[in-house]
């Protein structure tokens, strides 16, 4: 349902002044604007890391960077918009180290369900389980072929990994992940291209 447009003419002027106040020092404003886009940042930090420990270990970097950085903000975009930037880095930076480790890339490891599995749980979740357990061939099959997923995400490159993942999880259009990788749209194109070329490769067997 699209919003009301005066609410959001109104919520975007509350959030300038939210930012002009965090960026005179008034930390409170920051607070404000933190807990606007929290769970976003998390969720989304989660969507690519697997693990709610790195998940919040990027979560708290990236709203650590958003605070020293916030006087370079310009308002030529979003807040949302500069804050996303800012996670995307974050989250390179974190898939970059973690190829650097052949360890971490085992399909266990970015399988494993989070701690707190509130945080990904949802309708759909629970429906999938409760068919698993009513069928345990298919669970075995669920389970193989999300390994060879998950070990197939590991091959891609990082940026790969995360335009395939803001794509196709996240739903966003190309022209806004590029805008929020500061790139150009047919960059983001290539990469997906390749990633997509390089999953159905490695899925080929499943087809």
């Amino acid at each position: 349902m699209v919003g009301n447009p005066a609410e959001a003419v109104a919520k975007a002027a509350d959030e300038q002044t939210l930012v002009r106040e965090a960026q005179a020092g008034d930390r409170l404003a920051f607070e404000a604007l933190v807990r606007r886009y929290d769970r976003d940042v998390l969720r989304l930090a989660l969507n690519l890391v697997r693990h709610t420990e790195e998940a919040r270990d990027i979560y708290q970097e990236a709203f650590l960077k958003a605070y020293k950085n916030l006087h370079r903000f310009r308002f030529e975009c979003s807040f949302y918009t500069w804050l996303y930037r800012i996670v995307m880095n974050v989250c390179l930076d974190h898939l970059r180290r973690r190829a650097a480790r052949p360890e971490d890339q085992s399909p266990d490891a970015l399988l494993a369900e989070p701690e707190n599995s509130s945080v990904r749980e949802d309708f759909f979740d629970r429906q999938m389980e409760h068919r698993a357990q009513a069928n345990p061939e298919r669970s075995l099959l669920g389970k193989q072929l999300g390994q060879q997923i998950a070990a197939a995400l590991a091959d891609l490159s990082p940026r790969e990994r995360l335009v395939f993942e803001l794509r196709h999880y996240e739903g966003l259009r190309l022209r806004t992940i590029a805008e929020l990788l500061g790139t150009t749209e047919e960059t983001v194109k290539n990469s997906l291209f390749r990633a997509t070329r390089k999953l159905r490769s490695r899925l080929e067997v499943w087809r």
